[in-house]
């Protein structure tokens, strides 16, 4: 169970689920590393542990006595540059970008979407496919020209350490002195989200960041023990990054198979251009054939162009996630997880497969590509 010893009488899902409250505690609230710092949060030993929320707020203040400023594409929510969590001895459950973890929200969640919410990319108002929410403030526009002035920032991630808030796979058992649970969040650079000439300053200001959990009661059942539900999986969500893009068909070797792994999705971006670049809009002027293989050539799913692939996703998940932020997804859990999760230990040699267009100009391109996987415990990372 996790590196935690829980009497085995104890697990019994259908009481848990009868008997248990969920709650929503702030965890920790401290003041901004700053950009290029790290900021480390300890987790409270309380309940079973469902889910972390970052929010970070801050002005940003942009000076221009002479120069130009301007933010890149990875403003606003790669801000984080990384989120790592730990628990109970298994590294690296999580380690993934900030917008990664954005467009996971809006995967699970077909019912949250951003139709409506207006916010500038490259110098244009965009109402469909920002991964926004109404309550969120960007401050300013992603890959936009700057005016001097002061504005304000509210932006939250959801950090999903169960895979779903409903059955709880891969939730965290917390109440025991020997549970070690640990969130690290790395802050992007100042040059990968903000493009500054001449005298031109791009500063953020009384930065504040808020940790909440959601969390789930362990109830005392009717026999006296206390009741937990099944607490023998992990999540883990992985991002990645691969460099040998070429105008072709480009096959990426997924790593960390085995035996008792289930792959859930493979979401992927290609970033192009100077660096940081900006993501490739996932598109039939991109990108040709997207697919997964396995074995020697097997293709279960083959998408005939980038475009294919955009109307797809949005189907599954209520947003475009292909037109602003370029993201590709090879989704097999959405609709039914038991039936179409992809079994790591008898699919060898998993690869990730994708088309570029002979006619894209390819500058330092880097795919950024996160594999979501649950196993068992025993499985490892």
């Amino acid at each position: 169970m996790q590196g935690i010893a829980v009497p085995a009488e104890s697990v019994r899902p259908t009481e848990f689920f009868a008997r248990t409250r969920r709650h929503f505690q702030l965890e920790k609230a401290t003041t901004w590393a700053g950009l290029g710092g790290q900021d480390v949060v300890e987790l409270k030993k309380s309940d079973v542990l469902g889910g972390l929320t970052i929010r970070f707020k801050g002005s940003l203040v942009i000076t221009l006595p002479s120069g130009t400023a301007a933010t890149t594409a990875r403003w606003p929510y790669d801000l984080i540059r990384q989120v790592r969590f730990t628990a109970n001895g298994a590294s690296n459950l999580i380690n993934v970008s900030g917008l990664k973890l954005k467009v996971r929200e809006f995967q699970v969640r077909a019912d949250l979407n951003d139709r409506g919410v207006s916010n500038t990319v490259g110098g244009v108002a965009k109402t469909q496919g920002t991964l926004a929410k109404a309550s969120e403030s960007w401050g300013v526009g992603s890959a936009s020209t700057l005016s001097a002035g002061t504005y304000d920032v509210d932006l939250e991630w959801f950090v999903p350490v169960a895979e779903d808030q409903v059955d709880l796979s891969g939730a965290i058992f917390c109440a025991t002195s020997s549970t070690d649970l640990t969130l690290t969040i790395d802050w992007e650079q100042a040059s990968n989200l903000f493009a500054l000439t001449g005298g031109a300053t791009a500063v953020i200001n009384t930065g504040v960041v808020e940790v909440h959990s959601t969390k789930y009661a362990i109830p005392i059942g009717a026999d006296g023990q206390i009741v937990i539900p099944d607490l023998s999986l992990f999540h883990s969500i992985i991002q990645s990054r691969h460099t040998a893009i070429s105008n072709a068909e480009n096959e990426i070797r997924l790593v960390g198979q085995g035996a008792g792994k289930s792959l859930l999705r493979v979401t992927y971006q290609l970033w192009n251009g100077a660096n940081p670049g900006a993501p490739l809009a996932m598109n039939k002027t991109n990108f040709s054939k997207q697919s997964w293989r396995y074995a020697g050539n097997e293709t279960p799913d083959e998408y005939q162009d980038g475009q294919v692939m955009r109307l797809v996703n949005e189907r599954f998940y209520n947003s475009d996630i292909a037109a602003v932020w370029g993201f590709g997804a090879h989704e097999f859990a959405a609709e039914n997880a038991f039936r179409d999760a992809v079994d790591m230990g008898t699919t060898s040699e998993l690869r990730l497969v994708v088309g570029i267009q002979s006619g894209v100009t390819l500058t330092n391109p880097g795919l950024e590509y996160v594999q979501e996987t649950i196993f068992q415990a025993g499985a490892g990372a």
